[in-house]
């Protein structure tokens, strides 16, 4: 007997009832020009099958040749990880037939990683740190793209025939792989956001991947499980695979939690497979039954040499870390002056190094901050979207508020210009020109329609000639209007009153 898949328990009675584990599997797809084992290019969007050769496509006699500088970024990622660096590590062949892979098996590795045994500290929305144990982050290739034509959901059950897109295969990847999180009780979810959170962080500042969830650069498998109260061995895993923003990774594990669960208390037993997660409902659904490292008949990779990883080149490497993102935190949180409760909110809302970076390129920090809280949260949550992956650049909003510094846009005019460029209209200086947007300079257009105004509210008119400077504001905003906002407010009240003296 078992519960139906999409029963679910209540959070606090699962919590009451059982201990959740957790293990987090981050793929992160490498910057580099070229793949992991070829010279085709990485460059994304582009046209299917145009970015392939006989190497990634696996065909008789292409032999690889790892690519240097993915495993320069590889060896970066696990010293900022905290990881110690292995001095030889091997390839290895990781056998299964999917028809995305088209070699029939994906070059990565498996007994002897790059990196391993490290750590990564996050801190969580009330200021406390949890400290993640990293197991491993190795290296390997990503696998192509399936697009499944015909099926209700857009994937292969129920799909009528499917197209391949090898652009992706062989692209350089990093799989960090924690060890499993314990203890972590009904802060399990929040403990996964913050993790994946800190990491993208990290990784960014590290400029080894642009960590772009939305387009797959960065993806996470969450691994949970459910172990009674007082017992001494894990409960049967599930990993829910490819989860792409900061948000579903936390509902996911609150759902997975709460499924397995209901299933659990109703008698039944979890089965260990993959698990599709769903961005409309937050819901997660069967996909395969999940194989163990020995389906997988891991052997070395005959056509590799090991990688090499001599201490002298491994401390060089060491020396090219960037300040940390919370090092860097701490810093410009005492530069700004603010409070660690400022901060903390700051830094949950994702808004920390989006002011930094707005400040770095020529905003104010006052302004840059201003602008990420406030507007630019708010259209982060219309669009129901993480502040980061809002499509602006920090560099974007500095030149937005260059502009109204110098009074050439107000900040009416300034919003519309975000709007624009958030809906893909081009950068905010073609924007400004394409609509006209640049506020009206031309005093003798400002006095046409101050006169227009006043005429047609002589009632007003009078009562600021009587003294009522307050009743100004009405002819002000009448002038707005009838200049779509494109007037400057404070000269359109000192023509008011003139005109009116």
């Amino acid at each position: 007997m078992s519960a139906a898949i999409d029963e679910l328990m209540d959070f606090d009675d699962v919590i009451e009832t059982y201990d959740p584990v957790m293990g987090m599997e981050v793929h992160v797809e490498l910057g580099t020009a070229t793949k992991m084992f070829c010279g085709c290019p990485t460059t994304f969007g582009g046209e299917p099958n145009t970015q392939v050769c006989p190497a990634c496509l696996g065909l008789p006699g292409a032999l690889p040749v790892a690519n240097a500088k993915a495993v320069e970024s590889a060896v970066r990622i696990g010293l900022a990880l905290n990881c110690s660096i292995r001095e030889s590590s091997v390839f290895a062949r990781k056998n299964y037939f999917y028809p995305d892979q088209p070699k029939n098996y994906q070059i990565s590795q498996y007994d002897k990683p790059t990196s391993y045994d490290g750590y990564l500290d996050v801190v969580l929305s009330d200021g406390t740190t949890w400290r993640v144990d990293i197991e491993r982050a190795h290296m390997e290739e990503d696998t192509g793209k399936s697009l499944h034509i015909g099926g209700a959901t857009g994937r292969i059950h129920g799909a009528s025939h499917s197209l391949l897109d090898y652009n992706r295969a062989g692209v350089p990847l990093v799989e960090i792989v924690t060890r499993p999180i314990e203890g972590a009780g009904e802060r399990a979810p929040e403990i996964a956001r913050a993790y994946v959170t800190a990491l993208r962080d990290l990784l960014k500042s590290l400029n080894v991947s642009d960590v772009r969830m939305d387009q797959g650069s960065m993806r996470c498998d969450v691994n949970l499980s459910l172990m009674p109260k007082g017992a001494a061995e894990f409960g049967t895993r599930t990993e829910t695979k490819n989860v792409n923003s900061l948000k579903s990774v936390e509902t996911a594990v609150r759902f997975e939690m709460q499924r397995q669960a209901a299933i659990l208390s109703a008698g039944g037993e979890i089965v260990q497979e993959t698990r599709h997660f769903h961005e409309a409902d937050g819901t997660t659904s069967a996909g395969r039954r999940k194989e163990t490292a020995e389906d997988y008949r891991y052997f070395p990779e005959p056509d590799l040499p090991p990688v090499i990883a001599s201490p002298e080149w491994v401390e060089g490497l060491r020396a090219t870390l960037p300040e940390l993102p919370w090092v860097r935190r701490a810093r410009i949180q005492e530069q700004w002056g603010v409070s660690d409760e400022v901060m903390r909110d700051l830094v949950n809302v994702g808004a920390v190094d989006l002011i930094i970076e707005t400040a770095e390129a020529g905003a104010s920090a006052d302004a840059a901050r201003s602008w990420w809280v406030s507007f630019l949260a708010q259209q982060a949550n219309t669009r129901d979207v993480e502040l980061a992956e809002l499509a602006i650049t920090p560099k974007q909003v500095a030149e937005v508020i260059g502009m109204v510094d110098e009074g050439k846009l107000t900040n009416k005019l300034a919003q519309q210009v975000v709007v624009a460029v958030l809906d893909g209209e081009g950068e905010p200086a073609q924007i400004v020109a394409d609509r006209g947007l640049e506020v009206v300079r031309d005093d003798s257009a400002l006095q046409k329609a101050v006169d227009e105004a006043l005429a047609a509210n002589p009632d007003i008119a009078d009562k600021i000639r009587s003294g009522k400077v307050q009743a100004a504001g009405k002819i002000v905003g009448d002038v707005m209007k009838a200049t779509r906002g494109q007037a400057d407010p404070a000269r359109v009240k000192e023509l008011v009153l003139a005109a009116c003296e």
